[in-house]
């Protein structure tokens, strides 16, 4: 029985490894089935079988994160033991067993069986995988005691955009500050690496403690030398390839300083000793500043006290002489004087004699006439005594300048005149005054033709007898009229770039207004806040009460290099309070007005009157002033000398325009065709300096070629012409013909030259006339004549393009064709959108009138096929004849 139980026992024992090897068998079998037909049917491998004498697999190697470069297909691998059988599964889904190679061996220290397994990923795979995770896969291994899964890798398509999404920035920076160059590398997987190189070399900041490179891509010098100038630029590489940065430069500039002063040196003759110092300590490099202050200074080495000895009895006899020669002299002038006084129909008389030796003091002319015969009302008896008065060196020629005396418009009717000019020293200094000018009108008629206005004096060659006349008086204001109706029209300012367009209809039938356009001309009433800078004149239109039924245009010049990545340009109107309240900002949207900013203008769609300004808020230092600089020159009343004055003044019509008027009135002769200087608004000073003068023909003063100017001068430069003067000596009268070079430039910015080449004699002398703007013959043009499109051919334009359109063909397409792509909703407002954006194509060409260019745009929408270019005049006078008969004119 025992043996039974036992042999039971044991068939037993053989019946349970039986029954194990069949379990075992279907598990592989089920495996093996499920591997081939694939993941389709939903069904998953067992993930354990029951337990067995044995170990679970241990992975010797696992699966790694990957990445497909291009098209090329990754390799996954995974090795274990001990191990029967392996598989991937991949996103939660096994791989089809095909997709399996496997290798089989023998652990020979253990026994153990080995095996590896490797599956391709593709990047189609990739590619079609969307899921919330990056696509990966495990590996899962089978031994006899269990199962064990690998480590879970990821694979990415590799990739690196090629555009950085920040490029370094150039930078100028003082010796020992800080330069920071900031580096965003493209975006990548995997992420890109970034390397800097100066000048194409690799830096190592391991090797130079002064460079930090790992603070987020950015390249830190923490004391900048002037080794460390250069062009840097960020490189970025991972496993697909490498970008380059734009190159940024890196100027590390020096300030020079002033040595000490050197000792004084001997006494002169002239009782004057000097010392000096120089600008090496150091000197400025690589841009930086040069040295402010005096490189020299003199002062008198006697206190005062310098006698010039008289050594003998033979210099007594010298001194003695010359004085009875000038007591002589002296009694000549006196008598040739009263001389004169007596045979003169105008008596003169000198109140400070110490006038005719040209020094710094102040005499009258009083002059008394019996009548006038230009008067037409003879029984007129004004005061005809003029009195002028000048303070400053007055050279006066022998005989006294009869042309000055006489000049027809010196003794028009005008009386109690006085006329003051300023020294040369504060001329030369560019901080004078405007001369002041009081007159007193008599009424009364004056013939046709005789000019009423003082400072309409046209001197032929004044030059020579006044020196340094600062500027005649000019209004403070510049003024023009017309009277308009229902026709509409024009007003402009001639030569300012300021105008008015009226369109037809703003003004109801059976009424008609005076309409005033005036530039204020004297100080600025709009006072900047800030960072604010005054672009355009300030102009006014009125009457301020009166009501227009379509907008008006109005055109201002500007001087802004018009960019809105570097200027905020704001339209600003002062109330009745007389305080200046902003209308809108040329970038936004708004129902009320309309701005359009051309290069040199803004034209502004208005409904009232006003006086209206345009004003720039700087954003960056990169935003830019236009500056028109010319030079001009005239005689010294130094017959040896000759005067420069170089101006710098905003680049608008107006400006410039008064400073040639102000030149005429002193007589002095543009020398060179203006030209335009870019301006930045990075707080560096303007330098103008003299160079190449002839050294053998002409001299200039020690240390008085080169001027410099405050970056806030020339940045509000609009309240007065800023000018400066340089004094030119020749060695000889024979010199007549000057050359040089007049260099106006920004410290780290723009600069120009203007060539000099001219004869100081005025018969032979070259005029250079500067061609301004023609804004129009005659200040006010009313009725169809103002305008540029014929008012029947606009009358059609209306009526096509106000009327919508299915397929975008009406004013909406119109504006865009004339290059007006904001603010419609302002149009959108209008009875007539299509009018308006004719008015405002009326205000931009009245100098060209480019109609070929419309009637090109109008093609280009497909809605009409009038070439307006090829209208003749006889159509022209035809349609406006016939729209005239239609309206009652």
């Amino acid at each position: 029985m025992g043996t039974a139980a036992a042999a039971g026992g044991g068939g037993g024992g053989g019946g349970g490894a039986r029954r194990w090897l069949r379990w075992l068998g279907l598990c592989l079998w089920a495996a093996g089935a499920a591997a081939a037909r694939g993941t389709d049917n939903g069904e998953a491998l067992p993930e354990s079988i029951p337990s067995a004498p044995g170990t679970l697999p241990h992975f010797i190697e696992e699966p790694d994160d990957a990445y497909i470069i291009k098209s090329n297909p990754i390799a996954l691998r995974c090795k274990a033991r001990p191990a029967m059988q392996i598989f991937f599964k991949c996103n939660g889904e096994w791989v089809h067993q095909n997709e399996h190679v496997s290798e089989e061996s023998l652990d020979e220290s253990s026994g153990l069986k080995v095996r590896e397994v490797f599956i391709n990923v593709t990047r189609q795979q990739v590619e079609d995988f969307h899921g919330p995770e990056d696509y990966w896969c495990q590996c899962v291994a089978w031994s006899h005691l269990g199962t064990s899964k690998s480590r879970k890798a990821s694979v990415r398509i590799a990739y690196l955009r090629k555009n950085f999404e920040q490029d370094p920035q150039g930078r100028e920076v003082p010796i020992e500050g800080m330069i920071v160059l900031h580096c965003r590398p493209p975006e990548g997987v995997p992420a890109a690496e970034v390397e800097w190189l100066k000048n194409e070399e690799p830096i190592d900041s391991e090797q130079d403690e002064n460079i930090d490179t790992r603070a987020d891509h950015n390249l830190i010098i923490r004391q900048a030398r002037l080794s460390d100038s250069g062009n840097y630029t960020c490189m970025a590489a991972n496993i697909v390839a490498k970008r380059r940065s734009l190159s940024a430069t890196v100027v590390v500039y020096v300030d020079g300083s002033w040595e000490v002063w050197s000792e004084w040196s001997v006494c002169s003759p002239e009782c004057e000793h000097l010392r000096i110092r120089e600008c090496t300590a150091p000197p400025p490099r690589n841009g930086g500043k040069f040295c402010e202050g005096l490189s020299q200074e003199s002062e008198n080495c006697t206190d005062g006290l310098c006698i010039l000895g008289i050594e003998n009895a033979s210099d007594i006899a010298l001194y003695s002489g010359l004085g009875a020669a000038v007591v002589a002299v002296a009694v000549l002038v006196i008598g040739v004087t009263l001389y004169r006084r007596s045979q003169s129909d105008y008596g003169v008389d000198v109140i400070d004699s110490s006038a005719l030796t040209g020094g710094f003091q102040t005499f009258n002319f009083k002059t008394v006439r019996q009548g006038n015969s230009l008067l037409l009302n003879s029984a007129m008896q004004p005061d005809l005594t003029v009195s002028r008065t000048y303070s400053g060196p007055i050279c006066l020629q022998d005989p006294l300048d009869k042309e000055l005396m006489t000049e027809s418009s010196l003794f028009n009717p005008l009386s109690d005149i006085k006329v003051k000019v300023q020294s040369s020293f504060m001329v030369s200094l560019g901080v004078s005054e405007r001369a002041e000018y009081h007159g007193k009108n008599h009424s009364g008629t004056f013939p046709h033709g005789n000019n009423r206005n003082f400072s309409t004096m046209h001197p032929r060659n004044k030059t020579p007898y006044i020196q340094n006349l600062s500027s005649l008086p000019t209004r403070t204001e510049l003024r023009t009229t017309g009277v308009f109706g229902h026709l509409g029209g024009r007003l402009v300012m001639p030569n300012t770039g300021v105008s008015l367009l009226i369109p037809h209809g703003a003004i109801p039938e059976e009424n008609s207004w005076e309409i005033y356009m005036s530039i204020n001309q004297g100080e600025p009433s709009l006072q900047s806040d800030g960072s604010e800078v005054l672009l355009s004149p300030e102009v006014t239109c009125g009457p301020p009460d009166m009501i227009v039924t379509t907008p008006f245009a109005l055109t201002i010049p500007h001087c802004a290099d018009v960019s809105s990545e570097h200027w905020n340009i704001h339209l600003k109107k002062r109330t009745q309070q007389g305080k200046w309240e902003e209308v809108m900002s040329v970038e936004d949207e708004s129902t009320s007005c309309y701005c359009l900013l051309d290069p040199f203008a803004c034209h502004v769609l208005l409904d009232s009157f006003g006086t209206y300004a345009l004003t720039g808020e700087p954003i960056t230092d990169c935003a830019v002033k236009q500056l028109k600089v010319a030079v001009f020159g005239c005689m010294s009343c130094n017959s040896l000398d000759y005067n420069l004055r170089v101006y710098c003044v905003d680049n608008t019509p107006c400006a410039f325009q008064e400073v040639v008027s102000d030149e005429t009135h002193q007589g002095g002769q543009l020398l060179e065709e203006p030209k335009l200087l870019h301006f930045k608004g990075n707080t560096f000073s303007l330098q103008i300096s003299v160079l190449d003068i002839p050294p053998f023909l002409w001299r200039i003063k020690p240390f008085t070629a080169c001027q410099e100017v405050p970056f806030s001068r020339v940045w509000c430069s609009n309240r007065q012409p800023l000018h400066c003067a340089f004094s030119l000596e020749r060695y000889t009268p024979t010199t007549t013909q000057l050359s040089c070079k007049i260099c106006i430039r920004q410290l780290k910015g723009h600069e120009q030259i203007l060539q000099v080449q001219t004869s100081i004699l005025e018969s032979e002398r070259e005029t250079i006339t500067f061609i301004a703007q023609e804004d129009s013959t005659f200040p006010a043009q009313t009725g169809p004549k103002a305008f540029k499109i014929p008012y029947s051919i606009r009358q059609r334009i209306c009526a096509t393009f106000d009327t919508p359109n299915a397929k975008g063909k009406d004013w909406q397409m119109l504006a865009q064709k004339n290059s007006i792509n904001r603010n419609l909703s302002y149009f959108a407002t209008q009875s007539s959108p299509s009018a308006v954006i004719l008015n405002l194509w009326e205000a931009r060409h009245q100098h060209d009138g480019d109609l070929d260019s419309l009637a090109c745009a109008l093609e280009e929408i497909g809605r009409t096929h009038t070439k307006l270019a090829n209208i003749t005049e006889s159509q022209l006078d035809e349609a406006d004849f016939n729209y005239s008969r239609q309206n009652g004119l």
